[in-house]
């Protein structure tokens, strides 16, 4: 008996113990789920660089085969030198789910955008298939108010939920997010426009803008990323996007 009772003491003492390591294991995943949000659905895939400060290989003209001549390396930034009619440019892969990361910048009075899902067959312009992440020195519009052309607005639809831009020629941190239908626009650490493509609230806020005439707006659900070249001096740099499809 002696010998028994000491077996199941240690027996009793062994799962005890493992029980308590599973549940420590399980919590730790569990808050690192919830510190990173959707971290565990990215990290699926791997980052990939657009522009690594050297080569703009990654892109090329809207509708042409290689980069627009104004578009120059200047100090480790990509920069539209000469901002004029056939400076947008689009990413050589196109990307349907992703997470996409930049910095950017606009001179005083500046104005640019970043779209995506952009089909070249489908228009003239990158605008008339893809939805854009407006850049704007907001300083310079509007007398500064928030509005639905204000940096990091879905562009003419949606416009941020708070004014956390920096003054023209400082550096912004911008972050995409596009899974399915849901779309996030971050600037500076901060979500400032989040929507459902699909949802009758966001439909009917494109139903009220300037896109309301051109049938291919938003319609496409997989493209190529595109800047906007043609609106004035805008730099870019440390750009880089992870599928998450």
């Amino acid at each position: 008996m002696k010998y028994l009772s000491l077996f199941l003491v240690a027996a009793l003492t062994i799962v005890t113990i493992g029980c308590q390591t599973s549940e420590s294991h399980d919590e730790g995943m569990e808050d690192h789920a919830a510190e990173s949000g959707n971290e565990n659905h990215e990290g699926e895939h791997e980052w990939m660089s657009l522009f690594d400060g050297e080569s703009m290989d990654q892109w090329r003209g809207y509708k042409q085969e290689e980069m627009p001549e104004g578009w120059i390396i200047d100090d480790g930034a990509m920069y539209a030198s000469i901002p004029a009619g056939g400076m947008d440019i689009v990413t050589r892969e196109t990307f349907t789910s992703f997470a996409f990361e930049f910095e950017w910048k606009v001179e005083e009075n500046g104005n640019s955008g970043v779209m995506w899902h952009v089909d070249e067959a489908a228009g003239d312009y990158p605008w008339m298939t893809g939805p854009e992440y407006q850049l704007l020195d907001d300083a310079g519009f509007n007398d500064g108010m928030i509005g639905k052309n204000s940096a990091a607005s879905d562009y003419d639809v949606t416009a941020p939920s708070e004014a956390v831009t920096r003054p023209a020629m400082e550096w912004n941190q911008a972050r995409i997010v596009v899974d399915g239908a849901n779309v996030q626009h971050w600037l500076n650490g901060v979500m400032v426009v989040e929507y459902d493509k699909n949802s009758d609230d966001h439909q009917a806020r494109v139903a009220a803008s300037k896109w309301k005439d051109y049938a291919t707006y938003g319609t496409t659900s997989t493209g190529h990323i595109a800047i906007q070249g043609d609106h004035g001096a805008v730099w870019f740099k440390e750009l880089r996007i992870k599928r998450l499809d």
